[in-house]
């Protein structure tokens, strides 16, 4: 009698489910942490249900917004340190958000890989979860996907999904005036924006990865994998105080691109470079790759990560406020009457 033929398994072409079902099963403890108003069943649906009315929303708007992290991703793959990178998607997303008068709700991550490594993969997710904890938004589903001859070995691939929701009528930027003041939020380095730009000057140092870190302590890798700053209960606080106009995230474009999305027609954003001191992370690329300082600042967040526009009459307060939520917080110019952009005074390099 002849042995039984067994056919081809999903495995056998590299998927393998078993694995993907334990990633879930690590995972759940992290996204239930992430639990808040609105919040309905768990992970492994179909799709992840979420109330608007139980979040307290009488006449909602929905917003939405989606990013990844770049390639800063590659940083973090070649030093193998990947458990802070999934706090750079959720930022990236929910900074985003909140510029818009939104309170981000609920977040839902793509994570694409040759081989699903799950201890790996678990650390990544549950640093988007970390995420999503410190900016009151539930990670309510996700996908995880194996595609072999898709990825080198090791490589993977983040983006990030993230909805909020605003009552009716309180979208920004509203009301934008010359005369209001320009607060500026500091960032916490690089953020997650300008990466390749960053690689390029890296490979022309000539430094690896594990070089001392040229400006501070540790790495070098790990100085540039510092995490996006989170700003969206500290812009939230403000918004729900009273006298912000408008926010602009400082992402792709920096100083120079970003604060003009929050301009009505016939203003400037005029903004002081004297005001804050260069980091010396930014220096460093400045110097090494011998940037004039117009290019440095339409490519970097030059240490500001969130940008706000202010009645006048609210710019203390609210600078208080924001102070007493641990922010240091940098007055940086004015909106003026103009043909629009920014116009700069002082230096910054």
């Amino acid at each position: 009698m002849s042995a039984e033929k067994t056919g081809l398994t999903y495995a056998d072409a590299g998927v393998d489910i078993d694995a993907g079902n334990a990633l879930v099963d690590r995972i759940k403890p992290a996204a239930k942490r992430t639990d808040r108003p609105g919040v309905m069943g768990g992970l492994g649906g179909f799709g992840g249900l979420f109330d608007l009315k139980a979040a307290g929303y009488a006449d909602p708007v929905l917003v939405a917004a989606t990013d990844g992290v770049g390639t800063k991703l590659r940083i973090a793959i070649d030093t193998g340190r990947v458990d802070t990178i999934g706090i750079d998607l959720v930022a990236m997303c929910v900074n985003d958000l909140v510029c818009q008068g939104a309170e981000p709700l609920f977040f839902l991550d793509y994570f694409a890989t040759g081989k699903l490594e799950v201890a790996q993969a678990a650390r990544i997710i549950e640093g988007i979860a970390a995420g999503c904890e410190a900016s009151g938004c539930a990670l309510i589903g996700g996908e995880t996907a194996e595609m072999p001859g898709m990825y080198h070995k090791g490589d993977f691939d983040l983006a990030g999904f993230a909805v909020g929701a605003m009552e009716r009528g309180a979208d920004l930027p509203r009301d934008v005036a010359a005369g209001d003041v320009l607060l500026g939020l500091v960032s916490s380095g690089v953020h997650s924006n300008g990466y390749s730009f960053v690689r390029k000057v890296v490979e022309l140092s000539g430094l690896g990865w594990d070089a001392p870190c040229p400006w501070g302590p540790g790495t070098l890798g790990e100085a540039l994998l510092t995490p996006t700053r989170l700003y969206v209960r500290q812009a939230l606080a403000t918004i729900r105080a009273g006298g912000v106009h408008g926010l602009a995230h400082i992402t792709g474009g920096g100083i120079t691109e970003n604060p003009p999305r929050l301009l009505p027609e016939g203003l400037t954003c005029a903004i002081d470079l004297s005001a804050w001191d260069l980091p010396p992370v930014f220096r460093w690329l400045a110097e090494t790759a011998g940037m004039s300082e117009p290019e440095l600042l339409k490519t970097f967040n030059c240490g500001i990560g969130m940008m706000l526009a202010v009645a006048p009459g609210r710019a203390d307060a609210l600078a208080d406020l924001l102070a007493g939520m641990g922010e240091t917080v940098v007055r940086l110019g004015t909106i003026v009457p103009g043909a629009g952009g920014v116009a700069y005074s002082g230096r910054l390099l």
